[in-house]
């Protein structure tokens, strides 16, 4: 496989500025020819979707639940797990890099998972680590939603993951 698996990580309820980051991460994956990976909700989930359909890209969302309607319009393929927030793991064990846009506590968890798993991280206005007063490595920083595509992809091989 060719093809590069892009997560996008980020709160369901997001500000504005958010949500056109992930639009415009969601358009550049598509782009490059990457599927977006999210949990296939609302915010920046939604966004992502948004902005790689409206570049032709394909789209994947691991929901929480179990019904494929709550997926967001923008979805191609809707996974219904049923295992709630549980489902952050298989959003990131099924990418090959994770891009985290602002995000809440979901997201903390999807990137430490990303971590966990070896998986390239880079971040848009998210978290920051640190471990006993230093800062930890594990996230890149991108500054705009071009820079995250690039370091995203520039970290991961397809077909990994």
């Amino acid at each position: 496989m060719d093809r590069h698996y892009v997560a996008v990580a980020g709160s369901g309820v997001a500000p504005r500025e958010d949500l056109e980051a992930a639009e415009a991460v969601g358009r550049l994956l598509a782009e490059r020819g990457a599927v977006v990976v999210c949990g296939g909700l609302s915010g920046v989930m939604e966004a992502a979707c948004r902005g790689a359909k409206s570049a032709g890209g394909a789209t994947l969302g691991i929901l929480p639940g179990l019904d494929r309607a709550e997926a967001n319009p923008f979805v191609d393929t809707a996974v219904p797990t049923g295992l709630g927030e549980a489902r952050n793991a298989l959003v990131v064990r099924a990418a090959d890099a994770l891009i985290a846009i602002g995000g809440e506590w979901g997201t903390l968890s999807e990137i430490a998972l990303a971590r966990r798993a070896a998986k390239p991280v880079v971040g848009i206005g998210t978290w920051e680590l640190s471990r006993r007063g230093a800062p930890a490595e594990g996230i890149a920083a991108a500054s705009d939603p071009a820079e995250a595509v690039d370091l995203a992809l520039a970290r991961t091989s397809a077909g990994s993951g």
